[in-house]
């Protein structure tokens, strides 16, 4: 199979990375995010994982990728697939401007921009995630973006995935 690539977006900053899809190491989720693009939502930036921002979707794949090229210690540029029970993150200490139910099964995409991460959360303890992609241009100016993103706010931005 040829590499294939996405484009990740900060839409309302104009920056956009190019990521390719790590086929060999996570099929089965690469096949469910490709086959799903595109896909926006409102942008978050985590608050216990470090340097990641991610939006969160309903789910989209017939059925939820297993646990393939598993991750706590993300690296910059990886891209990483979450899937939490609305019951994980249905508090406002997360802070989620909408209410996200008990049952209710959302999936987080999320880009990791710069070093030093560890998916370790204090109310349950190690998230792994699935890593499905790498940036291979671009990281640099998303950084810049995400790090304005943390100090200046993330209402009214949107993270935007789709293909190349």
């Amino acid at each position: 199979m040829a590499d294939r690539y996405i484009e990740v977006s900060l839409v309302k900053r104009d920056v956009t990375c190019t990521a390719r899809l790590l086929d060999d190491r996570a099929p089965i989720t690469c096949a469910a995010v490709w086959d799903s693009l595109p896909l926006a939502g409102d942008v978050y930036h985590a608050k216990y994982a470090r340097n990641e921002i991610y939006a969160l979707f309903p789910p989209f794949a017939a059925t939820e990728p297993p646990l393939e090229n598993p991750t706590v210690t993300p690296i910059p540029g990886d891209l990483c697939y979450f899937t939490f029970a609305g019951a994980e993150l249905g508090t406002t200490s997360y802070g989620y401007d909408r209410e996200v139910r008990a049952g209710t099964t959302l999936v987080d995409l999320a880009l990791f921009y710069e070093r030093n991460n560890l998916l370790l959360n204090g109310d349950v303890g190690w998230v792994p995630g699935i890593v499905w992609g790498q940036v291979v241009d671009g990281l640099d100016a998303m950084a810049e973006a995400c790090n304005d993103l943390w100090r200046s706010g993330a209402a009214g931005e949107t993270l935007s995935f789709r293909r190349a």
